[in-house]
């Protein structure tokens, strides 16, 4: 007969979570190993800022920017510096630090940073063809909104905006809704965003499964 708790041992199967919740999970256990913080202290450190706004881990600073009816936002800095900004389904916070299986082993660490690498990156390392990027920027221009149609006929309106981090500048096109949500000046965090190539001008990105949301909004609101 099979032993049931052997099941349990190592890396979890996907089976257990889906999409969203194996990516967190992931994520955070890339975070929890690339600043050295033992999972059960970022974990607890996450549900604390959950309850009470925001917490100290270590040398890094949670903050709960958002809570929907599934998730939670955290936006993790250290210092000055974004280390990211990330959605967390709820069930996640409700459990037993599911952190810990996946906090990737050490001797990855080159491998895995590479991949931060890459998930993480400045403007002027993006280049055609990357996908899952995680970025923060300024909102410095957008355009006049206009209306286009899809191949199958639906309606939908975009507005080519510009973002741009210490490094350099690129194109992002704000979709329907998305154009009353962000704001010239605005402080913005894009994930799961890819580059592509469209009329010769690199851009960025958020398909479905991507978010764009604004970290701090302008100062000067015209």
């Amino acid at each position: 007969m099979p032993n049931n708790e052997s099941r349990e041992r190592g890396r979890p199967r996907a089976r257990r979570y889906n999409l969203v919740e194996f990516k967190a999970l992931e994520y955070l256990g890339l975070v929890s190993m690339k600043y050295e913080i033992d999972s059960n202290v970022f974990f607890n450190s996450l549900i604390e800022a959950s309850e009470n706004q925001e917490s100290k881990c270590e040398n890094l600073a949670i903050k709960c920017c958002k809570k929907t009816k599934d998730s939670v936002i955290f936006l993790v800095t250290k210092g000055s510096k974004v280390v990211g900004q990330f959605s967390i389904p709820k069930k996640i916070l409700t459990q037993t630090n599911p952190i810990k299986n996946f906090v990737p082993q050490k001797i990855l660490l080159k491998k895995i940073s590479d991949r931060d690498r890459i998930g993480n990156p400045q403007i002027k390392d993006l280049k055609v063809g990357m996908k899952r990027i995680f970025l923060t920027a300024k909102i410095i221009e957008i355009q006049k909104p206009r209306t286009i149609f899809s191949k199958f006929g639906q309606q939908n309106m975009v507005a080519n905006a510009k973002i741009k981090d210490e490094t350099g500048i690129i194109q992002l096109p704000l979709w329907n809704q998305q154009i009353g949500t962000i704001a010239l000046g605005d402080n913005i965090r894009v994930e799961n965003a890819c580059v592509v190539s469209y009329r010769g001008e690199h851009q960025l990105r958020v398909n479905k499964g991507g978010q764009l949301s604004v970290i701090e909004k302008s100062a000067h609101i015209k």
